[in-house]
């Protein structure tokens, strides 16, 4: 095989070539970080027409089907986890594309998540920017002892939030279409219906896949369920929360606030209210921008690379059932 052309996209930091070692895959072929935005169809097919492997962060670019049609030299993706929704499975295997996930550092989105309930239960930016600008107190901070964090999820992340939660002296609730009582129980939580989920919350968090059957799942009828003055999360995924109904809850007062690394469409547009509400803490979606997972990705891109290179490649990603 002629040495290979790899492109490493996605890299809006600039960290990707420092985060790991890459000279492994100089056997194999040449390294190059690209470092512009998710483009357009047409720019990206001009701009990646050269590349037979591309390594891609989550989903930061699109790899449809019309994009990858248009990609005749690429024979393998690599991608940071073990999921991106941003690729087209079918369409990579009908067109002989290879796809590969790699191993994340479980740690970086429940601790994100954490970190943003507690500043905004306690204020915490509005009380900082403050202090810079010369003011003192400007309200009161909430409180988590003894209140109920209810869980839209309780998979992996929801279950380290539910100790957190614990930890923290507070009730946890969770519901999920498949939770049962014994496994909510076994993360420290008890299962309630929907309805009560949101009713019953002080503090809501958010942590399923995106799906055709979650998408929307918090609408309007369940905001309207949740207590006046009730905080909601979501570090999970932007439409799974209409957002339209969010700001309505939100610019009316209805919710007390919500802390979002997540959005529909991202960047986030400019002139997007979540910019401005001060009900709002928003982030660009880091929850899983830590370095103990960029390595985790960076690293088991590498180990992806090479096993394919080899003929025997690991991680597969495959199209699921009914994709096609």
């Amino acid at each position: 095989m002629s040495e290979l052309r790899i492109a490493v996209l996605d890299d809006w930091q600039g960290v990707a070539q420092g985060v790991v070692d890459w000279t492994a895959l100089a056997q194999v072929g040449q390294v190059e970080f690209l470092h512009q935005y998710p483009a357009g169809v047409d720019t990206l097919a001009e701009r990646l027409a050269p590349y037979a492997v591309i390594c891609v962060m989550r989903e930061r670019t699109s790899f449809n089907a019309e994009l990858l049609r248009r990609l005749p030299r690429l024979k393998l993706i690599v991608t940071g986890g073990m999921r991106n929704a941003a690729i087209d499975l079918a369409a990579a295997e009908a067109q002989g594309i290879t796809v590969c996930g790699g191993d994340s550092y479980r740690h970086a989105t429940p601790e994100l998540t954490w970190a943003l309930l507690m500043a905004l239960n306690r204020n915490l930016v509005q009380e900082a920017l403050s202090l810079r600008s010369g003011g003192w107190q400007v309200g009161l901070g909430g409180d988590l002892h003894g209140k109920t964090l209810g869980l839209l999820g309780l998979g992996n992340i929801g279950g380290t939030l539910a100790g957190y939660a614990k930890a923290f002296g507070m009730q946890v609730i969770a519901w999920s279409q498949n939770l049962t009582p014994e496994r909510a129980a076994a993360a420290g939580a008890r299962l309630v219906d929907k309805q009560a989920l949101f009713e019953q919350a002080d503090i809501l968090s958010v942590h399923l896949v995106l799906s055709e059957r979650t998408q929307h799942l918090v609408d309007a009828q369940a905001l309207a369920w949740m207590k006046r003055g009730a905080l909601l999360v979501n570090t999970s995924r932007g439409p799974i929360v209409n957002e339209q109904a969010l700001l309505a809850a939100l610019e009316s007062g209805r919710l007390g606030g919500a802390a979002l690394d997540v959005f529909d469409q991202e960047p986030l547009g400019l002139d997007h209210p979540f910019r401005r509400l001060p009900n709002v803490l928003a982030t660009p979606h880091i929850g899983y921008v830590s370095e103990n997972n960029y390595r985790a990705f960076f690293s088991a891109m590498i180990e992806d690379i090479l096993a394919w290179h080899a003929g025997q490649p690991i991680r597969l990603l495959g199209p699921r059932p009914g994709s096609a």
